[in-house]
């Protein structure tokens, strides 16, 4: 990153911590946990302890970082390296991104930018300016995409709630300032699972490994039609069921026709299955009990948009709520193929262009490697 951008970014990130340290505090439990921090051009800070709102304002205010980061781990020596910190529990921590939803509006907001040369463009196998095939793949997301994630995430809290039976009083939802959202499950039976325990629930929340005798098939391939799920059955039968059968009165002929096919074809469908029933969850997040993830009301570098709390998912909008850097007018100049919205305001395409916009636009574009600050 140029020397011009990484101060402005830093003193705008500044800025924002002096301004919102409402937003931002100290979780629940907070002498167990480690924190850690980045800043920009260098790498993670890590096993780090804080008490109080007051040593976390104090390290954002001192430190400048560009990423603050908080466990899901509870241990009795949070500072300590990990093998000595004594780890107790953690929360389950699911998330979600939009990246991983393979939506068809994904490649109208993605362009490449050349790591050679940086010649910004759009999609190409090689740089069309230098011809190297050395290529980083950046994304403005669009309200398509979240929501999309959204809709996962509302599949994941009937999961937890019905077939979990998580309160779901422990359950928060947060806005991960990017591409996705992260789902937090806190004070229940579960934050006691290891990892190994925590991929055999993710098998579950995904619909992996699922096999045709577990749904009406037997291991001598001689299904009985009365074991196959019904649209009433919890978990995993109801919700094969309703996605096989679509109504009680189709489940007979249904039926007749999956053991007609046979139980390869079977076995195909119930894969099909995992996009309409499993949850596009990332199983490396969920499983890692020693993670360390944003903390809520801080920045993402990657964007300048902030890690925020959703009270109602379905009305969250994040290029509005979690857009909370001023507005002071900023001259940059400007390389973006891909228009996007922040604060019901239109921005771009901009090529090669000096341009002024509110600084919450500058610092988006800037965190995302679409425009620097233009020198004076």
């Amino acid at each position: 990153m140029l020397e011009n951008d990484l101060k402005f970014l830093e003193e705008s990130f500044k800025q924002y911590y002096f301004d919102h340290f409402d937003l931002i505090h100290v979780p629940e439990r907070s002498q167990e946990r480690e924190y850690g921090y980045k800043k920009f051009n260098s790498g993670m800070i890590r096993h780090i302890s804080l008490k109080t709102d007051k040593d976390l304002h104090l390290m954002l205010m001192t430190n400048l970082p560009s990423d603050v980061f908080c466990s899901n781990g509870y241990y009795s020596f949070p500072n300590l390296p990990m093998a000595e910190k004594d780890w107790k529990e953690a929360d389950l921590i699911f998330d979600i991104d939009a990246k991983d939803l393979n939506l068809s509006c994904r490649k109208d907001h993605t362009c490449m930018k050349c790591s050679s040369c940086a010649e910004i463009s759009s999609m190409h196998d090689t740089c069309p300016k230098c011809k190297s095939n050395k290529l980083d793949l950046i994304s403005l997301p669009c309200q398509n995409c979240i929501s999309g994630v959204k809709k996962e995430i509302l599949n994941l809290m009937k999961i937890l709630t019905d077939d979990l039976q998580i309160d779901s009083e422990s359950i928060r939802t947060t806005f991960s300032g990017n591409e996705g959202f992260h789902v937090y499950v806190s004070n229940s039976s579960y934050n006691q699972l290891g990892s190994n325990e925590r991929r055999d629930l993710i098998d579950y929340i995904k619909f992996q490994s699922a096999i045709p005798e577990r749904f009406g098939f037997n291991k001598k391939n001689n299904p009985s039609r009365s074991s196959f799920p019904d649209l009433g059955d919890p978990g995993w039968s109801g919700r094969v069921a309703k996605e096989l059968f679509g109504s009680k009165s189709k489940r007979s002929k249904v039926i007749t026709k999956v053991i007609a096919d046979g139980k390869v074809a079977y076995q195909q469908k119930l894969e099909a299955m995992k996009d309409s029933i499993g949850v596009k969850i990332d199983s490396n997040v969920t499983s890692d009990i020693h993670r360390i993830f944003r903390l809520e009301g801080s920045l993402n570098s990657k964007s300048s948009l902030v890690k925020l709390v959703c009270e109602d998912i379905e009305k969250f909008n994040p290029y509005t709520e979690a857009c909370l850097i001023d507005d002071q007018p900023v001259e940059i100049s400007a390389n973006s193929p891909i228009k996007f919205r922040l604060k019901n305001t239109n921005f771009g395409p901009y090529t090669d262009e000096k341009i002024s916009v509110p600084k919450y636009a500058a610092t988006y574009m800037i965190c995302k490697g679409l425009a620097s600050v233009s020198n004076a």
